[in-house]
């Protein structure tokens, strides 16, 4: 065992079955390196990695009533997720973002009144109570927001009216419109919290640079800086100014409040 393999845990890709990506819902994606427009660096610790293609995901699933077959599941190296490409009945092909236990072959398809099983989309209207969903809306029409991440999940716990109620990942329980669009089911891939990457370079890799803590830098540069020796920085705070630990960050006044009904764990 190499010092970089000793601690590391990988993912065995087991689930993935097909290796080279859809040509035409491949798009180029351009890095930053944390760099604005006019060429200066707005974030730290950015930079590098690997070349990367976006995969064009259909997050609004608005194709309703033609049926598609899942062709495969594939690596997406900007998501923690697998995609799986779909067939349309009528030769037009997308990716979807990939959930727990859909298959080679298997048939999806969204509408208003498909049966509610796995991989198919439909308004939170048409979904049973106590059901299990992830790429769920926040608006109709926009494209989902909510439980797209691997292994995330939302549950509708209730309706009412012209709203709808999720128990949310963090424990929030919130009302959102039940015209928005969801997918039954919870995203795959759920392992990938275990991932541990065993060495610095594999973070290169993924385009992250070294992160300095703000303890370690001089007054001038940060907050919590100087001091002789070891020197703690008193409070937690980022480098300019704000408490990172425990100060609520949330605007007061933030137009959803009205639509969350119980606070977050």
């Amino acid at each position: 065992m190499t010092p970089g393999t000793r601690g590391r845990m990988a993912p065995d890709f087991a689930d993935v079955t097909k290796s080279t990506p859809e040509k035409s819902l491949l798009a180029p994606l351009k890095k930053s390196g944390g760099r604005n427009n006019t060429g200066k660096m707005t974030m730290r610790y950015m930079g590098g990695g690997h070349k990367r293609k976006l995969r064009i995901v259909d997050f609004k699933r608005d194709k309703f009533d033609v049926p598609a077959t899942v062709k495969g599941i594939e690596y997406d190296p900007s998501r923690s997720a697998r995609v799986a490409l779909l067939y349309y009945a009528d030769g037009e092909k997308r990716y979807i973002v990939a959930p727990q236990g859909l298959t080679v072959g298997q048939t999806v398809v969204s509408g208003t009144s498909v049966a509610p099983e796995v991989g198919n989309a439909m308004p939170l209207s048409s979904i049973p109570l106590g059901t299990v969903v992830h790429n769920v809306e926040f608006k109709p029409g926009k494209g989902a927001a909510l439980a797209r991440s691997a292994g995330s999940y939302v549950q509708l716990v209730a309706r009412e009216g012209k709203y709808a109620t999720l128990k949310l990942p963090s424990g929030e329980l919130r009302n959102i419109l039940s015209s928005c669009m969801a997918t039954v089911g919870s995203v795959g891939n759920a392992e990938a919290m275990n991932v541990r990457l065993g060495k610095a370079g594999r973070k290169r890799w993924l385009g992250r640079r070294p992160r300095v803590r703000g303890v370690v830098m001089n007054p001038v540069d940060h907050p919590m800086g100087g001091g002789e020796g070891r020197a703690s920085g008193g409070h937690p705070r980022s480098r300019n100014g704000l408490y990172a630990k425990g100060l609520k960050t949330r605007t007061p006044k933030k137009y959803s409040n009205r639509l969350i009904i119980g606070k977050k764990k």
